[in-house]
């Protein structure tokens, strides 16, 4: 399902030795490179204005992931390894375009990658952008800034959260507003930025959204049984599962990786996503009493996902590293798509910085 791409906008199809995908380009040939990686329920279609932004001399790339978009369907993600499949694809799809250092940028589950990215790789990366990036303790089902899980199992967190009507409407191409609760179309216009606020390209957008890979290998995966309320655990397929909480690992690998580069952070000050009371979390809904039987704050609170992410990085920069966290106001989950010109030039003084 490939979609149309704005003028200044080449799309190829390129194979690494791990994924055949589509992958936007921009800017010239021999410029400074700057991958940029989508995040969840979306493809490479929503960096291209930001591509297209790019100061004089840098080129940028952004692949469809695997699940999603035009990316080789046969294959999965194996969601034990946490994001280390999308890392693994990454740096493959590095190699195969002859780059050896980038800088990244990451967006929502795509900020996730890169946090896996900065483990795995530190050497290869010139400079890191977040923008309302997943928290590094993953998505769900922990309780404080130390990611301490909720349930020893990752009950609450993973595929057996996700709304099946969402699901289904995107297996469909639903681009309708029939179901207030589960159209792609509105709770892409609902929470990915801040109403009443509609990009230009909504419809591309949408599109977008709509090419995700559904399945129970794929979107939301496959869920277990739990004693643990809400009585799911994650599974071991597909990208939700993938930012479970038990597959994150040790997070005090980031701040202990060498060398360490510097690290924007911007994020929405509206944001519903990710965030520390976030309406798609099992302990915001539970207290909302949108989930029955919720066990209570002190079991399962809302998980802190921003001050974890806060927290992460103040141990980064406590040994030795950089950031800086900028908070965009009156925007949602997707400022650099609700605020252009504001996310270019915090952006682009940290590239010509780095």
């Amino acid at each position: 399902m490939s979609i149309p791409t704005m003028p200044g906008i080449t799309a190829k199809m390129v194979t690494s030795a791990r994924l055949t995908t589509r992958v936007l380009f921009s800017g010239p040939d021999d410029g400074i490179p700057v991958f940029f990686i989508h995040g969840n329920a979306s493809s490479a279609t929503y960096w291209e204005e930001i591509m297209l932004g790019l100061p004089a001399g840098y080129r940028g790339f952004a692949p469809d992931q695997r699940g999603y978009g035009d990316a080789d369907r046969s294959k999965k993600i194996d969601a034990t390894r946490g994001m280390g499949d999308l890392s693994d694809d990454a740096f493959a799809l590095m190699d195969a375009l002859g780059v050896q250092k980038a800088h990244l940028v990451g967006h929502s589950m795509g900020g996730s990658v890169i946090w896996q990215m900065m483990i795995d790789h530190p050497e290869r990366i010139m400079t890191v952008t977040q923008a309302c990036p997943g928290s590094p303790y993953g998505f769900g089902g922990t309780k404080d800034t130390r990611g301490t899980l909720c349930n020893p199992d990752g009950a609450g967190s993973g595929g057996g959260i996700v709304n099946p009507l969402f699901t289904k409407a995107i297996a469909e191409g639903d681009r309708s507003v029939d179901n207030p609760q589960a159209s792609p179309r509105i709770v892409m216009n609902s929470f990915y930025w801040k109403p009443p606020f509609k990009p230009a390209r909504e419809e591309e957008l949408l599109s977008s959204l709509l090419s995700e890979h559904i399945g129970e290998q794929e979107y939301p995966g496959d869920a277990v049984p739990s004693s643990n309320w809400p009585n799911l655990a994650p599974g071991k397929f597909g990208p939700a599962n993938a930012l479970a909480p038990i597959y994150t690992g040790d997070v005090s690998r980031i701040y202990r990786i060498d060398p360490k580069p510097h690290v924007l952070w911007v994020r929405g000050a509206e944001d519903q996503i990710v965030s520390d009371q976030s309406l798609f979390d099992m302990g915001t809904l539970g207290a909302l009493g949108a989930v029955p039987g919720w066990p209570g704050a002190e079991a399962y609170p809302s998980q802190p996902m921003v001050s974890q992410t806060r927290a992460v990085l103040d141990e980064y920069k406590a040994n030795g590293g950089a950031y800086q966290e900028v908070v965009m106001e009156d925007t949602a989950h997707s400022p650099y798509i609700e605020k252009p010109e504001e996310f270019n030039k915090i952006f682009h003084a940290h590239l010509m910085a780095g």
